[in-house]
């Protein structure tokens, strides 16, 4: 297991855009015993209700999404590039089929409950506060359903306190 440390969110400089669209995160959810990750290219941090936020956008289908909406915490973590292959298997197979963190390579750990990939170098532990389905008609563009959501799998969108940073 690798020594993480809290970090001060004030002194957290990060680029959500390099973060999420071009190095991706996983987003973890459930329990120690029944935990499951997932790859993401969408999300973002911000400031909404008062509280430092992470949102993320999970599809309908996506098994995670299951664990997320049972649970009230989740993880988003952030990998160095040695773990792009984990992270390609993370996007592409689902949980339901078996461990996904095993299967990967990569180590389940656990903080407050909260289950995070151990090799990560940077997690947000965070509490949900808002589930948000994405629908056809909160979209102000057409083009958005005809590229993105051809098939129906919409996302949901979940805003969440950051509770805590972990770095390495």
């Amino acid at each position: 297991m690798h020594v993480f440390q809290p970090f001060p969110m004030d002194l957290l400089e990060i680029n959500a855009f390099t973060k999420f669209g071009k190095e991706w995160a996983l987003v973890s959810a459930g329990t120690k015993m029944n935990a499951n990750t997932m790859t993401i290219g969408w999300g973002g941090v911000g400031v909404i209700w008062g509280k430092n936020v992470a949102y993320v956008f999970v599809r309908d289908s996506r098994y995670t999404k299951e664990l997320m909406d049972q649970g009230d915490f989740f993880s988003v973590a952030f990998l160095n590039e040695e773990y792009r292959d984990a992270l390609k298997y993370c996007g592409a197979h689902s949980g339901r089929e078996g461990d996904k963190f095993k299967a990967s390579g990569l180590t389940l750990a656990a903080k407050l409950g909260i289950p995070y990939p151990d090799e990560a170098n940077l997690v947000f532990l965070c509490h949900k506060m808002a589930a948000v389905p994405m629908t056809e008609e909160s979209f102000t563009m057409p083009e958005i359903k005809e590229k993105w959501y051809k098939d129906g799998d919409y996302h949901t969108m979940y805003v969440a306190e950051i509770i805590e940073v972990l770095s390495r």
